[in-house]
């Protein structure tokens, strides 16, 4: 009988430094890794990609409208396209609003000059303040070097009319600060 009891009590023993083993080794044990972070970040990238592709279709499709104008000098023509690209431009969404700015920026500069050569003058002012607004004080540059919100701003009289000196300090082609100067003078005569 003692031989039972002894191998009962080894086994015994040895389940207990099993049992206490495996309790042990599944505290040290930490989560298992989370793929879910992965997918998400894929999925997120795709639905970014997907954005803008259809944005890209869109602006294309402004583009082609504002080509149209060009051509046959059609103010309607500019007005739809500069539409159509706040359309596009609404259709983002929060989500894909930080990407792709640059190309973003030159499609929504064009709304405003769109709706100024349309006739739409307050609409190409609050564009130019939505402009200003919603890419963080960011300009654009024609090739001359001048800017392109302080062009629009004297185009479409935002800048303070009874100052000295009115386009002096403004970053606009000379030309146009000429020509602006010239019909001001006509202006008062």
């Amino acid at each position: 009988m003692s031989a039972f009891i002894k191998t009962t009590s080894k086994r015994l023993t040895f389940g207990a430094v099993l049992l206490g083993a495996t309790l042990g080794l599944s505290a040290c044990v930490t989560q298992p890794p989370s793929f879910g972070s992965g997918i998400d970040f894929r999925e997120a990238r795709y639905n970014e990609i997907s954005a803008m592709r259809t944005y890209r279709e869109c602006r294309d499709h402004a583009l082609e409208l504002d080509r149209e104008a060009q051509t046959n000098h059609d103010p309607a023509k500019y007005l739809a396209s500069a539409r159509m690209i706040e359309k596009c431009e609404s259709d983002l969404g929060p989500d894909v609003a930080g990407i792709a700015t640059d190309e973003r920026m030159r499609a929504y500069a064009l709304t405003v000059q769109n709706h100024l050569k349309g006739g739409d003058v307050e609409r190409a002012r609050e564009n130019l303040d939505k402009f200003a607004a919603n890419f963080d004080g960011q300009d654009l540059y024609f090739a001359d070097g001048s800017s392109f919100i302080q062009t629009m701003e004297v185009l479409l009289g935002k800048r303070g009319a009874g100052s000295i000196g009115r386009y002096s300090d403004a970053n606009v082609n000379n030309d146009l600060k000429s020509e602006l100067r010239r019909v001001r003078y006509w202006e008062r005569n």
